[in-house]
């Protein structure tokens, strides 16, 4: 090798750690999103919600700069075969991450409202449970792509289904809720929207998992996976994809 191609290959190396580096501190960023905007709604803590929607900021920023650096090396380094799979799976992770930073800035938004409405009893404390299960499987989607272990990766994969279980189950209840209460409709629906926002999460998490998956492999899993989101395919439920469709529209403060 000469010393021009040792040195074209030492800065290609360079700027490849560059973009793991910051696809790791947005990871951490995220994962501390999740668990603030979880214990905003359980403490009812405006002030700390309040940092979680500040704090979605510098995630998008890295989003940004992330996505810059990445279209830089493709277009200078040509990068070819395993370098060019980090690149885009880089690319898509950010991407995931950046969408649950926005779903953890929605469910800090609703602190304030929900503050000002009668509890629910232990719905903040389900949805915190639920959210800690999200941020599980964030940390361990994070550390299969840091180790490029695949296995783990399908292992988060197959734990989304038990985030699905979790939101479903609180569907049920907060239906029950209401039914029995209609004073409890108002903080329900409130509460339905966050944790539709938490199973979104998952899903997001899951697509994390799936390109650790392509880049170990290079191929996506296998088989489609089957969500266990039952109000996502469910009629009687459609009401639900209206309300996830009014939610994101929401993100854009």
């Amino acid at each position: 090798m000469t010393d021009m191609t040792q040195h074209i290959a030492s800065a290609f190396d360079r700027d490849l750690e560059g973009i793991q580096a910051k696809i790791m501190k947005m990871g951490g960023l995220v994962e501390a999103a999740i668990s603030d905007g979880a214990k905003s709604l359980e403490t009812r803590d405006e002030e700390l919600a309040e940092k979680v929607r500040l704090g979605d900021r510098a995630i998008d920023a890295l989003e940004e700069q992330l996505n810059d650096e990445a279209a830089r090396v493709i277009a200078i380094r040509s990068p070819t075969a395993v370098d060019l799979r980090v690149i885009l799976s880089v690319m898509r992770m950010s991407s995931n991450l950046e969408r649950i930073g926005d779903l953890s800035k929605n469910m800090a938004k609703r602190t304030g409202v929900l503050a000002q409405l009668t509890p629910i009893q232990g719905s903040p404390t389900a949805l915190r449970r639920m959210a800690r299960e999200v941020e599980l499987m964030l940390k361990d989607a994070l550390d299969a792509y840091i180790q490029r272990d695949a296995e783990l990766a399908m292992d988060v994969i197959e734990r989304d289904r038990d985030v699905d279980q979790m939101y479903n189950t609180l569907f049920r209840e907060f239906l029950t809720f209401m039914l029995e209460d209609p004073r409890n409709i108002t903080a329900c629906m409130h509460l339905h929207f966050i944790a539709k926002n938490i199973e979104r999460m998952g899903d997001h998490v899951t697509s994390i998992a799936e390109q650790v998956v392509f880049l170990v492999t290079g191929a996506k899993p296998g088989e489609p996976r089957t969500k266990g989101d039952l109000t996502s395919s469910d009629p009687r439920y459609s009401v639900d994809a209206k309300s996830e469709s009014i939610d994101a529209n929401r993100d854009e403060d």
